[in-house]
């Protein structure tokens, strides 16, 4: 039986335990913690852009100055390798610096005025100004799979920050030491720039009743979660069961349908091959953008393609994964894939006890597929299912037995200046219908940090599909607009900037 009330850093490639263990927040810490963000609420609400920039700004300093600490730190606890772990830490910094340019910009306190007209309703009105105004304290839950980016000072705090919102992180205990490392560097910088302590608070704990204190607490106004779909789906009844419900924007992970039409296999396929087995085995495939379904036509290149892939595959060895529980869910599904009746095993090698993961690929019909639900559910790690149509309305059904996911890739429509045809229409529709991202070239493994980016999706990919955990959108998820009807001219003045 694991032991939750207390925390302990483990070597992700030997599953040893390094250093000493430590005591999880006790439940008067973490209503302390979420006391001091709630206390220093008002005075960031009431910031403007050049101090929240400021700030932000000092913390992407602050990371890429503690990189020859931090990198060998995330490296142990994840294996994920200094290489990808560098770059998540450059990308960390640049998301940090891109919420402080759109923030300095005015993002947050774009302001809409209606003047007054005289007269009567309809026609005649009052003065109305619209603005919007932060949430309050942000109660944001790391990912295992991002210890930088979905982290401590990722996306959500970053923009949970720009927004004017508080945060209080709780940690993920598949990186313990590497959060409480980046946590007292942010406290730092806080410090330095003599910004209340508060504002970036830090809960830890392997406990659910952790996660559950933290999303019940009265101060907490919204909460951000990046994570498995049970974990997820959990914790946002809990949020919608509160006295006061709050919103939940939950990322909960995707199948990620690549459609390969024949159109697309006209020429050689080994690099079209090539490239999707190693987007399946990126990170171990732990991503949660990583390729699950792909869906081929039943012809002679279909099978060609199917083959190479399999082959492609065949080659590859995943590193270790992020935490036992994560192995052992891994195992699992693929495990139920193998036993399923109407599977055919394309590449299923069982990984012997102690040893990293195999890849694993696996082929169903269409009815197969849309008939067996349990087919659907993201098996997170380097595992895809191929699923082989007739027809590409065959690829429309299998997207509506998938439903939400956060993207979906099309491989092969026509990018001519001809007129598409219905089939393609209709495929393009039944796309952007189950996906928050549509790729029409490349693969989904990847997610740019900009202004047109939407990372999220239709339900199970997402809990709220109108937002987006990544790009400079995020920010608008925690602000709330406000009419102002014939306000003051003091308060106009402020030009969105809360009092």
């Amino acid at each position: 039986m694991t032991d939750t009330s207390t925390l302990q850093s483990i070597d992700a490639r030997t599953g040893q335990p390094s250093g000493e263990s430590w005591a999880a927040s006790t439940p008067a810490a973490i209503a302390a913690t979420v006391a001091a963000a709630s206390e220093a609420s008002a005075v960031w609400a009431a910031s403007d852009g050049a101090t929240r920039a400021r700030l932000l700004r000092g913390l992407a300093s602050a990371l890429e100055a503690a990189r020859e600490q931090l990198v060998p730190l995330a490296d142990r606890e994840t294996a994920l390798g200094t290489a990808r772990l560098n770059g998540e830490l450059v990308r960390t910094a640049f998301q940090l610096r891109g919420f402080a340019d759109v923030v300095e910009q005015g993002a947050a306190f774009a302001v809409q005025d209606d003047a007054a007209v005289a007269g009567a309703p309809p026609v005649g009105r009052p003065r109305l100004t619209l603005v919007r105004v932060p949430l309050g304290p942000v109660a944001m839950f790391a990912a295992s799979n991002f210890p930088f980016a979905f982290s401590v000072l990722g996306g959500d705090t970053a923009s949970a920050l720009a927004a004017g919102c508080p945060v209080v992180v709780k940690g993920h205990p598949a990186h313990p030491a590497l959060s409480r490392m980046t946590i007292a560097l942010a406290q730092r910088v806080l410090a330095d720039q003599d910004l209340p302590a508060g504002l970036i608070g830090f809960v830890e704990g392997a406990a659910i009743a952790t996660g559950v204190q933290l999303v019940q607490a009265e101060s907490i106004a919204a909460v951000a979660f990046t994570g498995s779909f049970f974990g997820g789906t959990a914790l946002a009844k809990v949020a919608s069961d509160r006295p006061r419900p709050i919103p939940f924007f939950g990322e909960l992970g995707s199948v990620n349908p690549v459609i390969v039409l024949p159109q697309a296999l006209r020429s050689d396929v080994t690099e079209l091959a090539q490239t999707l087995a190693g987007s399946i085995c990126q990170g171990s495939g732990q991503f949660c953008t990583s390729p699950g379904v792909i869906i081929v036509q039943k012809d002679v290149a279909g099978d060609a393609f199917v083959n190479a892939l399999a082959t492609q595959l065949s080659s590859l060895s995943p590193h270790a994964m992020l935490t036992p529980g994560i192995r052992r869910a891994f195992d699992k599904g693929t495990r139920h894939w193998r036993e399923t009746s109407g599977v055919r095993p394309l590449v299923a090698d069982v990984a012997e006890s102690g040893s990293t993961p195999r890849p694993c690929l696996v082929e169903v019909d269409t009815t197969t597929f849309v008939s067996d639900t349990s087919l659907h559910d993201e098996v997170f790690g380097s595992a895809a299912i191929v699923v082989r149509t007739d027809a590409s309305s065959q690829a429309v059904e299998v997207l509506h037995a998938i439903g939400g996911s956060l993207t979906v890739t099309l491989w092969g429509v026509d990018a001519g200046t001809s007129a598409p045809d219905a089939d393609t229409l209709a495929l393009v529709r039944a796309a952007a219908q189950a996906a928050g991202r549509v790729l029409f070239a490349g693969v989904p493994t990847g997610v740019a940090v900009t202004a047109a980016q939407h990372h999220g999706g239709p339900f199970p990919a997402s809990t709220a599909p109108a937002t987006t955990s990544v790009g400079y959108a995020a920010l608008d998820r925690f602000l709330r607009p406000v009419a102002l009807q014939d306000a003051p001219a003091w308060l106009l003045d402020r030009d969105g900037v809360p009092c």
